[in-house]
């Protein structure tokens, strides 16, 4: 099974439409969503862990904001590391070399020194504490936008995640 873990419902909606999921599910996927923030995500993603064998794939895909250097749409592939790495600003994450070069940091809330960031998103931190000791863990991120949350609507983060849902299970499937 893969377990597909978003915050938000629009998110979700992504996949519901692209599989033609029936509550969420079929035989090979399953879609959670956590709500907002590291605190959501990782008592979602520990429920989730409950039902999960060796043989599943555990993943969280989301939108983030990022610095004017990536463009709108662009599909961030995670590098997971063994441990996470603390900073004062959040959880600090490389971002895998194939696709881009910088950080994920995640936040509690919005930001306001934009040109300290690369990439930014609520709930990694939360997906990684949870699944520490998972082998099969990914995180994927859609930049939807420079900074500038507000202008994030429902369809346009469905619309992202949906365009980008294929090169995610291709990754998922390597």
């Amino acid at each position: 099974m893969i377990y597909i873990i978003v915050a938000l419902k629009a998110e979700a909606q992504a996949f519901v439409d692209k599989f033609k999921l029936k509550n969420y599910k079929n035989d090979k996927i399953c879609v959670i969503i956590s709500g907002i923030g590291k605190e959501n995500m990782h008592k979602t993603t520990s429920q989730v862990l409950k039902e999960f064998s060796n043989d599943d794939k555990i993943v969280n895909v989301g939108i983030c904001g990022a610095s004017e250097e990536f463009e709108i749409g662009e599909l961030l592939s995670i590098c997971v590391p063994t441990q996470s790495v603390g900073t004062r600003g959040g959880t600090n994450l490389s971002l895998a070399p194939m696709l881009c070069l910088g950080t994920l940091t995640c936040v509690d809330k919005e930001i306001g020194d934009k040109d300290r960031y690369d990439v930014v998103d609520m709930e990694s931190a939360g997906f990684l504490q949870a699944t520490k000791d998972i082998k099969n863990r990914y995180i994927f991120k859609v930049v939807s936008d420079h900074f500038e949350p507000k202008r994030v609507t429902k369809d346009s983060a469905k619309r992202l995640i949906f365009n980008k849902i294929d090169e995610i299970m291709m990754e998922i499937k390597r």
